[in-house]
């Protein structure tokens, strides 16, 4: 496995993890949930800095020949981008703890929670599609990740002079 793959597969799995503390506030807190997602947004832009070649090369020749899936992908990962801004953005008006830090009030609104939980909700939705997508390389990296780690015992059947590997 190459360096860069090892990176990106590092990333994707602590940004996995924090995603999934971060979606539970009301096991972690106010503090925890806000600077987690915080920080989970400075790791997507990594992942985004990684992934930037491809982003332009697919940018570059959408419209002519491409791969529907790649299309796809491509408008996924857009509107994954946007629902995430927005839940950024939706955080950020109603932060509890992140924005007071700051010396920074801002009124209470409740459109801006509804529309943190309703963009919440959409980037849970477009993260399975995006995870679904790219599960083929996120098996083949686990796979190449620990090959030879795992032995592939073989199976001896003395009596009939057989022998299995896959077992």
């Amino acid at each position: 496995m190459s360096k860069q793959n090892l990176t990106k597969l590092l990333i994707d799995l602590g940004a996995f993890v924090a995603l999934l503390i971060a979606s539970a506030p009301h096991f972690t807190g106010a503090a925890i949930h806000e600077w987690l997602s915080l920080s989970l947004g400075g790791v997507i832009v990594v992942h985004l800095l990684l992934n930037w070649n491809w982003i332009v090369q697919i940018t570059a020749r959408l419209f002519s020949k491409v791969a529907k899936g790649q299309r796809f992908n491509y408008f996924l990962n857009w509107a994954l981008f946007a629902s995430g801004i927005m839940i950024m953005l939706s955080g950020l008006m109603i932060s509890e703890t992140v924005v007071p830090l700051f010396g920074l009030s801002l009124p209470e609104n409740g459109t801006w929670k509804e529309l943190h939980e309703v963009s919440t909700n959409i980037t849970m939705i477009l993260m399975g599609l995006h995870v679904a997508v790219h599960w083929n390389w996120i098996t083949n990296m686990f796979k190449r990740l620990f090959a030879g780690r795992v032995s592939n015992p073989q199976v001896r059947i003395p009596a009939m002079g057989m022998q299995r590997k896959d077992a």
